[in-house]
């Protein structure tokens, strides 16, 4: 089984889009989608419910927002209670900014034995297209000092387009009481992290982020986030 976990908040504009290209894609293994929903206050479980009606398909939520992390943390806890170890997770962005055509080289990787697979901006090959100075500039410091800070080789530290094996989760969640505990977009480089001290096997995949085909503006706050980051930075390195 391949696990497809969303978050989602506020999406609605971009939800049928994203449904027209997670259900174009042909896999031989089963699918199961997971909708994580941060609280949102528009019509997106609404349009989850219409667009994935005859697929295999959960809505999570209790329409309280709290952030990207907590939302990724309770899809993740609820796919660990029903999988098998042999099935996996792929983790995307609800803005169709994640590059599906990269799904079949991410999934044969994975069943190559890779923990972790990343779709990555900064590897060779990879880019940003139509995204602001400020974030790119924030981005690209903040990875270049956790990267050195914490000698990871990962050269995309907080993209949410991955792909995990149960078993890494499982792990990560049996040495830390909990996959994530923070809950914004911290969350992808603390479970990475995590999954690095866990002697995970990583790999990256280039990938060009078109922030064009996105509706709307990312949910991402660039002071908000660095703040978090230079937080967590304190937390985990030098209290360590």
């Amino acid at each position: 089984m391949i696990y497809f976990l969303v978050p989602i908040y506020n999406e609605s504009a971009n939800i049928p889009n994203l449904a027209n290209e997670l259900l174009a894609i042909h896999l031989d293994d089963s699918v199961h989608f997971v909708f994580s929903d941060d609280g949102s206050m528009d019509q997106s479980v609404a349009e989850i419910h219409k667009l994935f009606r005859n697929t295999q398909y959960t809505v999570l939520g209790d329409g309280v927002n709290r952030g990207p992390g907590y939302a990724f943390n309770q899809g993740f806890k609820w796919i660990l209670e029903k999988a098998n170890k042999t099935d996996c997770v792929v983790t995307i962005e609800a803005d169709c900014t994640s590059d599906l055509s990269l799904l079949p080289v991410m999934l044969s990787l994975n069943k190559h034995g890779y923990d972790m697979v990343l779709a990555s901006v900064y590897a060779q090959g990879g880019g940003f297209d139509n995204t602001s100075f400020l974030r790119l500039t924030a981005s690209s410091l903040a990875n270049l000092i956790f990267r050195f800070l914490f000698g990871i080789r990962v050269l995309t530290l907080s993209s949410f387009y991955r792909v995990y094996t149960i078993t890494i989760l499982a792990k990560i969640n049996a040495q830390h009481g909990e996959l994530i505990r923070e809950s914004g977009f911290i969350s992808m480089l603390e479970i990475l992290v995590n999954a690095l001290k866990a002697e995970a096997r990583v790999i990256e995949v280039p990938m060009r982020l078109h922030s064009g085909k996105r509706n709307g503006k990312s949910k991402m706050k660039v002071f908000r986030t660095t703040i978090d980051y230079f937080r967590f930075l304190v937390i985990r390195k030098f209290r360590s």
